[in-house]
Order: structure tokens, then C-alpha cells, then sequence
């Protein structure tokens, strides 16, 4: 469904942030981009919906093709139409507006009253504790009501393809297990998942292949239970030494990458 090709990205005409990212998406699948921050995750992003112009961004090299079609000059909007949406890191609700206002401004380029329909029965089924406060401002939502409004906001275009951009961030670990599981729901019923995460764990977890990300490029890809069985990926992503042990933040921050990763 979704084909990134050699991507290379520039920021301010000076800095080269992607460098030769490829990756892929298929029909009805969960994919899992991994990375730290400033891995390139969130420019990759950008350039597959379209908003790189806003933060000075120009995609240099390669291209994006959605359903067969090239989209790399496409505007946002056009993207939106075509079936992509996303759901940006920090949530970012309405604040001032309630839950039901916010759907109805997810569903904004759906001209369909009733996909429209089906679309908020369906974020309703998925989301019970959004039916029971619809009318409530979203502001006063707690942080996991927050993130559930967000993905059912995105959900209202009825879009093919998903992007989830750190679903997980600041979330509770009950909560990061119930979006898991919501995660999952969508995609069996039939939309396509692009899964931004730094939660390694969480992602491979449900992913049917994942990408990972180090200073702009893609370092490794492949089955998900695969990845999660590689020493680099452990040590660096799941805290792990090779005997099993959980080291502390600390030192997982300062892992020396593989010299691999940066060749």
C-alpha cells in the first residue's frame, strides 16, 4: 500500500536528515518503525503526509507512492483524501473543544454522510469510555482518554493506511497494553498500520515486520520476533545484556552503537 523509495530528506537547504530511506507498508499489515529520538522517525513521517514544507524540510531524492500512485509532491490534504492519516505524537486534541466536535473535525474531508455514520459507530465501538462523554470537553480528559480521542479523531476520515507517531509516550503501562490492543482491533478490521515507537517491545509485539532507524537510515529490518532476538536490538532498545540482565537508563543511553549501524 505504502512504498518509500531511497528517501533523502534536507532541512534549511543545509542539513541532510534521511539519508537513503526505504521501506514499505503492504496491504492490511502492521509495520513498526523503531528508533531513538533524532533517528530520523518523525522527518520520515513528515514526508510521508506531506507536512515537511512547514518545518523547512524538501525531500531531495526518492520518492512515495500510496496505492499505486506517486504522492512525494502531493499536499497534505490530498494525502488525507487518499486515505492516509495520522495520529501525532503528544496527542494534541482540541482542547477547548468536546469529544463529539473533535470527531466531527477528523471527519472534515469526508464528504460521505454515511461513512461518516459508520465511522463514528466504529470509533465508539472501539473507544466505550468516549460514548459515555461525548458531550465532555477534551481538555479534561485524562492523558489515555486523550490518546484514545486522538485515534479515533483520525479514525473518522475511514482512512486505508494509519500512522501512529509514539502512541505509547507518557502513557501508564496499563494503558500502553490497552492502546496495544486497540492497535490490533483497527488493523483486523481492515486498516493498514504504520507504528512510529520508541517502545521496541510493545511494537514488535504486534507488528507483522519492523524497520530500525539510526541517524537518518534505515539499520536493520525483518521479522518482528527476529529483531526482538538480536543482541543489538536488546542491549540497545530492551535495556538487556546478553545474559538477560536489565541495565539502567543510564546505561543504555550511553550504548556505544555497532559500528555496523553507523558504517
Amino acid at each position: 500500500m505504502l512504498a518509500v523509495e531511497n528517501l533523502e530528506v534536507v532541512y534549511n537547504d543545509v542539513v541532510l536528515v534521511l539519508r537513503g530511506v526505504s521501506l514499505e507498508v503492504p496491504d492490511g499489515k502492521i509495520v513498526a518503525l523503531l528508533g531513538t529520538d533524532g533517528a530520523g522517525k518523525t522527518t520520515t513521517l513528515r514526508a510521508i503526509t506531506g507536512l515537511l514544507d512547514i518545518h523547512e524540510g524538501e525531500v531531495t531524492k526518492g520518492e512515495i507512492s500510496f496505492d499505486g500512485a506517486t504522492i512525494t509532491e502531493e499536499d497534505p490534504s490530498t494525502r488525507v483524501r487518499r486515505g492516509i492519516s495520522q495520529v501525532m505524537e503528544g496527542r494534541r486534541v482540541f482542547v477547548e473543544m468536546t469529544v463529539e466536535e473533535n470527531l466531527r473535525a477528523g471527519a472534515h474531508t469526508n464528504r460521505d454522510g454515511e461513512r461518516v455514520k459508520e465511522a463514528r459507530e466504529r470509533v465508539m465501538t472501539l473507544f466505550p469510555r468516549l460514548a459515555d462523554r461525548r458531550q465532555a470537553t477534551a481538555g479534561y480528559l485524562s492523558g489515555g482518554e486523550q490518546q484514545m480521542l486522538a485515534i479515533g479523531r483520525a479514525l473518522m476520515q475511514d482512512p486505508k493506511l494509519l500512522i501512529l507517531d509514539e502512541p505509547s509516550l507518557g502513557l501508564a503501562p496499563l494503558l500502553v497494553q490497552e492502546v496495544r490492543d486497540i492497535i490490533v482491533e483497527i488493523n483486523q478490521q481492515g486498516t493498514s498500520v504504520l507504528l512510529i515507537e520508541q517502545n521496541a517491545k510493545m511494537a514488535l509485539s504486534i507488528a507483522d515486520y519492523g524497520y530500525i532507524m539510526e541517524t537518518g537510515k534505515v539499520v536493520m529490518d525483518g521479522d518482528p520476533a527476529k529483531l526482538l532476538k538480536d543482541e543489538d536490538v536488546k542491549e540497545f532498545y530492551l535495556g538487556l545484556h546478553a545474559t538477560g540482565e536489565q541495565k539502567s537508563f543510564r546505561d543504555v543511553k550511553h550504548y556505544k552503537r555497532r559500528k555496523r549501524w553507523l558504517s
